[in-house]
């Protein structure tokens, strides 16, 4: 779905976190940055993947790895998805589309044979540099976090 491959730059970004505040990819550089989109917040897939993250956040930050979740729901529901499931990374508010379009990841969806618009679930692992080093356009919501570790390593 994504327009972006592997080897490009990542676009830059900014938004705001579930308490407002303001996150950008720049904030980040000289880091190891996983950036997952995700559909919505707690809906089963989306808090699957996310728990998944959740419980292997030590792993992935003794791996050196960041987290950060971004989807279309706005910095309220983000809050509460974050304290109901204590997500341990920020999850960043694009109700706009603005990051989301940047990486190519809205596009047409189809549900029992009906197309709408909808977010593809999509994971980047971005260097130290800014480049996308992989994509994982549809990532396994049980075994993300195991996902991402083996695809840093593989690297």
């Amino acid at each position: 779905m994504t327009h972006l491959q592997e080897g490009d730059k990542a676009p830059a970004f900014s938004g705001k976190d579930a308490n407002g505040n303001k996150v950008s990819l720049t904030d980040y550089k000289g880091q190891r940055v996983v950036l997952y989109f995700y559909p919505q917040d707690n809906t089963p897939t989306c808090t699957v993947q996310a728990c998944n993250l959740r419980d292997n956040f030590a792993l992935l930050r003794k791996e050196g790895l960041t987290i950060i979740g971004i989807s279309p729901d706005d910095e309220k529901s983000h809050k509460k998805f974050e304290t109901k499931f204590s997500l341990p990374f920020p999850l960043l508010a694009d109700p706009d589309h603005k990051i989301i379009d940047k990486y190519g990841v809205w596009g047409e969806k189809q549900l029992y044979g009906r197309k709408y618009l909808g977010l593809h679930r999509t994971t980047f692992l971005i260097d130290e540099k800014g480049v996308i080093r992989k994509i994982f356009l549809k990532p396994k919501s049980k075994q993300h976090a195991e996902e991402v570790v083996r695809g840093w390593a593989s690297i």
